[in-house]
């Protein structure tokens, strides 16, 4: 039988140990690494990945992109498919600092309490590459999206660049000044997802603690503190209210890391069913949800 080989394309000097592990623990047979790697030198990289096997052989090796620089990620990531010539090809993954697994599973635990369809949602710290894949996976559900940042300008920007993936939903922007005009802000929301800076609170407890209509609270920074007052790191479906079973959950940055990880996994496993599968925030969040259903 044909060993699975996995090439491991990472931006970093020294490529990721935690998606090295990953790739082993679904089943990978060789990992091949290659770090520092240069938009300018994905070509060969994948040419030496296709054209060592063929026909159906082709679907044992895979591509996977990573990295802790989203945007160059994203640009290996675009060079490796410009390297395919039609049907000669292998399948490839984007998850930079896990931007489309963390994402998906953010996305896909709100599904569990709030319908989406229709539902209003609140990405907090949204410009950056997590935030804007939240918020892409919230508009393709038909959420009505209000991202934010510090600036105006640059949560335009971002909601003008995901309007160009997705065509469902509604997305805005939004850049409040001070905490009466985020409160004025949350007070329609059935979900607020945080995804800002590391260590950087963009919403006190005392705020969530008044939002009518919040249902679900994620919090997905996981150095203190929380980017959500009140939000813990292990908080899975925790209720955000003392004796309130029927109020707002609120899931920290391990609460949704479990089924991040299984998605990730299952992700890199079904790479090698097929020779031409691409993984983007779209097939990831699809493949979360069949993860959280089973």
């Amino acid at each position: 039988m044909t060993k699975t080989i996995l090439f491991q394309l990472d931006v970093d000097p020294h490529p990721s140990s935690f998606d090295a592990v990953v790739a082993v623990d679904a089943g990978v047979d060789h990992l091949f690494q290659y770090g520092s790697v240069q938009a300018e030198a994905v070509e060969a990289l994948v040419h030496g990945a296709m054209f060592t096997r063929g026909g159906d052989d082709l679907k044992n090796s895979a591509i996977f992109i990573g990295g802790n620089d989203v945007v160059q990620a994203e640009a290996l990531f675009r060079e490796t498919q410009k390297a395919f010539f039609g049907p000669v090809r292998v399948s490839v993954m984007l998850d930079a600092s896990g931007c489309n697994t963390t994402a998906a599973a953010a996305v896909a635990s709100a599904s569990r309490h709030v319908e989406l369809d229709g539902g209003t949602a609140v990405v907090l710290g949204g410009t950056g590459p997590v935030g804007r894949r939240v918020a892409q996976m919230l508009a393709r559900q038909n959420a009505n999206v209000l991202l934010t940042s510090r600036s105006l300008n640059r949560a335009e920007t971002a909601c003008k660049e995901i309007g160009q993936n997705v065509s469902s939903g509604n997305l805005e922007a939004a850049a409040p000044e001070d905490e009466a005009a985020l409160k004025a802000l949350l007070e329609h929301a059935d979900i607020i997802i945080a995804s800002g800076a590391a260590g950087v609170e963009l919403a006190s407890k005392e705020i969530l603690q008044d939002l009518s209509k919040l249902r679900v609270a994620i919090d997905l920074n996981a150095v203190p503190p929380a980017g959500l007052g009140g939000v813990e790191a292990f908080d899975k479906a925790k209720p955000m209210r003392e004796g309130s079973e029927d109020g707002p959950v609120s899931y920290g940055p391990i609460g949704v890391g479990g089924l991040k990880m299984r998605t990730h996994k299952a992700a890199i496993a079904k790479l090698f069913t097929s020779n031409s599968l691409v993984f983007d925030a779209d097939e990831i969040y699809d493949l979360t949800i069949e993860q959280m259903n089973r």
